[in-house]
């Protein structure tokens, strides 16, 4: 497999100081690659599951003309190997030019679907318009919310999920969007967890871990992130976007 054979010979595994490393299937993404990623621990637990993408990814990214889709969607299916995750399969959307809502995400970045159902039920995802995010039938319980986000009308997309939003981020506050993380429900379920990061912040090869909101419960049983990693490996020329702190 590509990407085993990519790990073995950048030897992600010293580098991340991780004990175990099992990898998905190298997808292309503009002059590079990226795939899903899981690594455990001595005791064989996960400690992350995570996007490894190459520098080349970051270039000759596709473009989007007026009225085309605005995103890009690359599927990373989930390594065969180790053990098994809350996270059924991946999908990188490329955003060239950003998205709603205006002056906030509205810049080009990568959107990192983690997605803790299947491809089946992701199918089945239908909403009228982007508003219906904001119906009380697609509002979750208190106790599936992370405190301090809502799920506002206009964040609704079908063959995805509503989009969770904490408006207490920075860049709700006018400040640049660097990174932000996400939560995806649909008929009051979660159906994916996202971190999403600028192009500009992946090119200034930040090494940072930051903190994640958890509910109460999740619509799900098993091990959900406490906090999210993004880093650059500069002797091995790889970005990793990581959900780590797992309980």
């Amino acid at each position: 497999m590509i990407a085993i054979a990519l790990v073995s010979a950048l030897g992600l595994r010293p580098a991340f100081g991780q004990v175990g490393t099992h990898a998905g299937p190298a997808v292309p993404i503009g002059k590079g690659e990226a795939y899903a990623m899981v690594r455990t621990g001595a005791d064989g637990a996960v400690t992350s599951i995570g996007v490894v993408m190459t520098a080349a990814a970051l270039d000759g990214l596709p473009t989007r003309a007026p009225g085309e889709r605005s995103d890009v969607p690359y599927l990373l299916p989930m390594p065969a190997s180790g053990p098994k995750t809350v996270v059924d399969h991946v999908v990188v959307n490329w955003e060239p030019a950003g998205h709603a809502p205006s002056k906030v995400y509205d810049v080009p970045h990568f959107d990192f679907h983690f997605y803790v159902v299947d491809r089946g039920e992701v199918e089945k995802v239908v909403f009228a318009s982007p508003d219906a995010s904001g119906a009380p039938d697609q509002q979750p319980p208190a106790e599936l919310m992370a405190a301090g986000y809502i799920l506002p009308p206009g964040t609704a997309k079908s063959k995805m999920g509503a989009h969770a939003v904490n408006p207490a981020g920075g860049e709700f506050q006018q400040q640049p969007f660097n990174a932000a993380f996400i939560y995806g429900y649909y008929n009051k379920r979660l159906t994916f967890i996202e971190p999403m990061v600028s192009l500009a912040y992946l090119k200034s090869k930040p090494s940072v871990s930051l903190p994640v909101s958890r509910p109460a419960k999740y619509s799900w049983p098993g091990a959900y992130p406490s906090s999210y990693r993004v880093a650059f490996d500069e002797a091995h020329q790889v970005y990793e976007i990581a959900l780590e702190d797992l309980r």
